[in-house]
């Protein structure tokens, strides 16, 4: 009979001896944080203080930035301690902590999409009826709901997995995951495995199936439509797309690495491919929808140079004025 525990801390072992190539990657790792942290946080900035974008679409778009802003936190400080440690281990609480961390974020995400594809609808289809539809009260509720019943259902799967008894704590990834977790274990773990896939099941296919009505109806309109709300559809509908899309390959491959043999894909892309819904999702974002959106894309542009010319000395324009020039 296999001997069982309740582990006090995991071993991360899809990390590698890269010898002095940790520094390089540890700079790269290090700019793409930042790089995610001031995109999100100067387009929330810029939303939260401009009132003519306090609009249902800026505010979801608002909870979407913070989400990102949660789920980079959840990864990249964690991240960086283990490239520069030679020893890839992570006590238990703090690897359930990420895994809730990880876990609600990816929840989060795609709830926001399926309230954004939501909204879109509306803004296309019913154009008239859009500000009767979309009040401040239902604009609240349906951020509370894109936020507060994933959290919980996270929460009770992490609390399930954390009761598990473990025969051991090797965790082939870069990053703790909890379909990981409950491998390992050599008790019952058939309420786990129940839950989690209820969980993800109704995660994809109540988002879902609204992102799929939502969008029918928007391709309805682009068909049968005139060529001005085919070009309102298109240009409103485009970055969501593109970000809907490019959160559901990162998230399709993460699930068929957790539960299918991936031996045969070279070590390095594994990583990199497990860790492309953490990542280009937070970056891609911002650019999608910052530079998409002409009022937010202004506002930016106004808070940036406002801020640099206020910084400026007060006599650095005395030689033009000066000279006329």
């Amino acid at each position: 009979m296999t001997n069982s525990t309740q582990v006090s801390y995991f071993i991360l072992a899809a990390y590698f001896d890269s010898g002095l190539l940790k520094y390089l990657f540890f700079m790269i790792v290090v700019l793409l944080y930042i790089l995610i942290v001031c995109t999100n946080l100067l387009l929330i900035v810029v939303i939260c203080v401009n009132r003519s974008l306090h609009e249902p679409m800026y505010l979801f778009l608002c909870s979407l930035f913070v989400n990102e802003l949660y789920g980079s936190s959840g990864l990249f400080p964690f991240l960086l301690l283990q490239i520069l440690s030679d020893i890839h281990a992570v006590s238990a609480s703090l690897c359930f902590l990420q895994v809730f961390s990880l876990y609600s974020y990816g929840s989060v995400e795609f709830c926001n999409l399926a309230v954004m594809s939501y909204d879109r609808y509306l803004a296309v289809c019913r154009p008239l009826q859009y500000n009767s539809h979309m009040t401040a009260s239902k604009v609240a509720l349906l951020i509370a709901v894109t936020w507060l019943p994933p959290f919980f259902a996270v929460l009770v799967t992490t609390s399930l997995s954390a009761s598990l008894q473990l025969c051991g704590n090797v965790i082939n990834k870069v990053y703790c995951d909890n379909h990981a977790i409950i491998r390992l274990s050599c008790s019952d773990s058939r309420v786990n495995n129940v839950y989690e896939l209820t969980a993800a099941s109704l995660t994809v296919s109540v988002p879902g199936s609204l992102i799929f009505y939502t969008y029918t109806q928007i391709l309805k309109v682009c068909f049968c439509g005139s060529q001005q709300s085919r070009q309102k559809a298109v240009s409103t509908c485009t970055p969501h797309l593109a970000s809907l899309l490019n959160y559901s390959f990162g998230v399709s491959f993460e699930i068929l690495q957790s539960r299918f043999n991936m031996s045969h894909v070279p070590d390095a892309l594994r990583i990199l491919l497990s860790l492309y819904f953490l990542t280009c999702q937070p970056l891609l974002n911002p650019v999608m929808y910052g530079l998409n959106a002409s009022k937010v894309r202004l506002r930016c542009q106004r808070l940036l140079f406002s801020s640099a010319a206020a910084a400026r000395p007060a006599g650095s324009f005395g030689w033009r004025k000066a000279s006329g020039r």
